[in-house]
């Protein structure tokens, strides 16, 4: 019976077609009555969505505005403070200092200074003007012959072909003009990292750039890259934040000739990077390939990167280093909070360990054992201002990564689009037509912009707390409200283990996993 009124509707259309071929007028009526009546049939007859079998044509209303949706509430109703992954008030601190425009706070802040949860940092009633002070950290251990002076603010990794070929243009070339370096990802080193920057080559499970035809590691590709002069370290990825514990897979429609020469792989098929690396098994195996690939690239520092999952993996490579006396240059603690083109729901929202619980863990294992004096410490996850800087490096790290905010720069809207194919601003997109939005030249100033900014404000940072440089900052110096009426300091909420500690008198909190680790296994056997 509810395809009567449509059935009605055609009838009425093809009666009063002749009518409509001498009175062009009625033609224009009734084009709009045939093509409702035409919608609502075949609601009515398809099998595949109910709301359109009972609700013919109406239905379309509802799935267009779920689509509009994110757009209307980023636009017209979210406040300063709304917004997620990254709410309006940091996304617009990254676009005006990107643009070089005034990034001034008009009349007072807008935070709830006695919520749950708001964090300052502790100033000076003798502060210290901001000066040129050399925000810059000095990587490489007594292993290393050819140390490098990296940036405290440095480009997070994404891949080409997660970014677009303008993208990653652009980034390399605003990392040459600010001084600072560029993570390449796990998809190797293409054509568009050439553009003068300093390069972090990330080296993944599936070795892109330094494979075989099996997808091994290859050695003597390996080399051939690593001693580049633009190659300044060497990570290993470990697991990511966004999705850890998963490989992934470029499907095979995806991997175009230039992708498929950068990363060595065939077209054609599949481009899989495998959860586990094959190069090695064990903690001693691990830091083993941390020496190979140091030897072969020339003496450069080499680290790597993961996010905190079971305690006892972590221990073990510390063991590990002690059992071995070899010592990555770096490690990159990467929070689950970060960001990435596609995850399962499940990994981004419930695996792996958040950035601040992750970086003082790793601070406590390497300051507990007495090797943090020979390893650098990098923090990555949600960084996009001068005070997350701060924070991160009052908690243990020495330098911090970002990859969302210098996305943010290049023009990124947070259109919550990356895994279409359909970036509207050409940041995360191979469609030619669509990455050519953003024009390399403005960005790459952008970047610099944005990067030379927050370097200052985290100057007016260390300068109001009294301070030469961040290096300084203690966890003590961090505050958090925990309660209405209860203030506390990082050094109180968390636990920050003395020089040695853990291999003198280990707490009860490390002591049993401390025990069970071992540098021949990650895990217990």
């Amino acid at each position: 019976m509810r395809l009567l009124p449509y059935c009605i509707l055609l009838l009425l259309t093809i009666t009063f077609i002749p009518l409509s071929l001498r009175e062009p007028l009625w033609l224009l009526a009734l084009t709009p009555v045939a093509l409702l009546a035409l919608a609502g049939t075949w609601d009515l007859l398809q099998r595949s969505q109910n709301l359109r079998r009972n609700y013919p044509v109406l239905a379309h209303v509802r799935y267009l505005m779920e689509d509009l949706r994110p757009a209307l509430r980023q636009y017209l109703f979210e406040s300063e403070e709304d917004g997620r992954p990254f709410p309006r008030e940091q996304r617009s601190l990254v676009y005006r200092r990107a643009k070089g425009v005034n990034d001034k706070l008009p009349f007072g802040t807008l935070r709830d200074y006695y919520a749950p949860g708001h964090e300052w940092i502790h100033h000076s009633v003798r502060p210290i003007e901001p000066t040129d002070v050399r925000l810059r950290v000095d990587v490489g251990g007594s292993d290393c012959s050819q140390p490098y002076s990296a940036s405290v603010f440095n480009i997070s990794a994404m891949s080409f072909g997660s970014l677009s070929a303008n993208a990653i243009k652009a980034l390399n070339r605003g990392a040459r003009l600010g001084g600072f370096a560029h993570d390449t990802g796990e998809g190797g080193i293409s054509p568009h990292h050439r553009q003068g920057g300093d390069l972090i080559w990330e080296i993944g499970s599936g070795y892109f750039g330094c494979r075989d035809e099996r997808g091994a590691f290859d050695p003597a590709r390996f080399e051939e890259h690593a001693r580049d002069p633009q190659v300044k370290m060497v990570e290993i990825k470990l697991s990511q934040g966004a999705k850890p514990g998963s490989g992934g897979i470029l499907p095979a429609a995806k991997v175009s000739r230039e992708i498929a020469a950068t990363r060595h792989v065939p077209m054609g098929v599949n481009c899989v990077s495998p959860s586990v690396h094959s190069a090695f098994d064990t903690p001693i195996g691990l830091l083993e390939f941390v020496a190979r690939l140091r030897e072969r690239s020339g003496g450069k520092p080499v680290g790597f990167k993961l996010c905190i999952g079971h305690p006892i993996e972590f221990m073990a490579i510390a063991k590990a280093m002690l059992a071995t006396g070899i010592r990555p240059d770096f490690i990159v603690v990467d929070g689950a909070e970060g960001g990435t083109g596609a995850a399962p729901l499940e990994l981004a929202n419930r695996v792996g360990t958040p950035l601040r619980e992750g970086l003082i863990f790793a601070r406590n294992i390497l300051v507990g054992t007495g090797l943090k004096a020979d390893i650098r410490l990098a923090a990555s996850g949600k960084v996009t201002s001068g005070y997350h800087l701060a924070a991160n490096m009052a908690l243990g790290a020495d330098w911090c990564n970002a990859a969302r905010g210098f996305m943010f720069a290049l023009g990124c809207i947070q259109s919550l689009a990356c895994h279409t194919d359909h970036c509207p601003t050409g940041v995360a997109t191979q469609d030619p037509l669509r990455q050519r939005a953003l024009v390399v030249t403005d960005k790459a100033q952008r970047v610099a912009n944005y990067h030379a900014a927050t370097l200052g404000a985290l100057s007016g940072i260390v300068g109001a707390s009294g301070m030469h440089h961040p290096g300084e900052l203690q966890p003590r110096h961090l505050q958090r409200r925990t309660g209405d009426l209860e203030v506390q300091t990082a050094a109180e909420l968390y636990t920050f283990l003395e020089p040695g500690e853990l291999l003198a008198d280990p707490p009860p909190t490390f002591a049993t996993t401390w025990a069970a680790a071992s540098a021949e296994r990650f895990a217990l056997a």
